[in-house]
């Protein structure tokens, strides 16, 4: 059983969430598992029993994105959508996000880092909500113990893509 790297989770203000977690594997390689439909939809699931039947990523500035995710148990589907704001490959990735389910609350802005050194990838993640409460709400959902588990994944696959460039 691989071993699980823990993410560092902080509350940099009232309405933010930031990310970092650190990945044995080039930067390159990692920017490209965050764009790529057919490399996210094998990561990007969250907590296990769920599949993704929609990862559409039109990844260009003013580009558009949209997943759906399925609890394979119930067939239960949830989607989220977002437009990109700026790309600075392999460097930067900004977002708006919006679940479907949280309209209500508003776009979210996600800014993406990727930080190389010796080999390894830190991967800092930055979402301002449009309110504290929008904020709280995701983090009391479990949103990052379902983070984790998808970064878990990705570091299986990007082992895998590794080991297929040597």
């Amino acid at each position: 059983m691989a071993v699980r790297i823990p993410l560092a989770v902080s509350t940099p203000s009232e309405r933010e969430v930031r990310v970092i977690r650190v990945f044995d594997a080039p930067k390159g390689l990692v920017f490209d598992a965050f764009v790529k439909p057919d490399l996210v939809r094998r990561w990007l699931l969250g907590r296990e029993g769920r599949s993704m039947p929609v990862c559409d990523i039109d990844f260009r500035e003013g580009g558009s994105f949209r997943y759906v995710w399925r609890e394979d148990a119930t067939g239960t589907d949830f989607g989220l959508s977002g437009h990109y704001r700026e790309i600075l490959r392999p460097d930067r990735i900004v977002h708006t996000e919006l679940f479907d389910d949280y309209a209500i609350y508003g776009d979210s802005l996600v800014t993406t880092l990727f930080a190389e050194s010796a080999g390894k990838t830190t991967v800092t993640l930055n979402v301002l909500y449009p309110s504290r409460e929008s904020r709280d709400g995701t983090l009391a959902s479990g949103m990052t113990d379902g983070l984790g588990q998808s970064y878990d994944r990705l570091d299986a696959l990007l082992v895998e893509a590794g080991e297929e460039t040597r």
